[in-house]
């Protein structure tokens, strides 16, 4: 299983916007996912977003805040 993250840890991925996703330490993933750190607990908590352990460090996937952003439903104006 360590293996697997460490490999997972080091694969970056490309998306529909040229940017390069991956895992990152939980402090960036907050940063990234304009959350702070009780929410992406609470987020990890119920699998709204992917976290792995890499030996000390916890590690967010950030596709998965991406995919998380992805699901919030969009904002309804009235027109006047």
């Amino acid at each position: 299983m360590a293996e697997i993250i460490e490999a997972r840890a080091g694969t970056m991925v490309d998306n529909d916007n040229n940017k390069r996703r991956g895992l990152v330490e939980f402090k960036d993933g907050c940063r990234n996912g304009k959350f702070g750190k009780t929410k992406a607990y609470e987020l990890i908590a119920h699998e709204r977003i992917r976290a792995y352990k890499m030996g000390g460090k916890t590690m967010i996937d950030l596709e998965s805040v991406d995919e998380y952003h992805a699901s919030l439903p969009r904002v309804e104006t009235r027109a006047s």
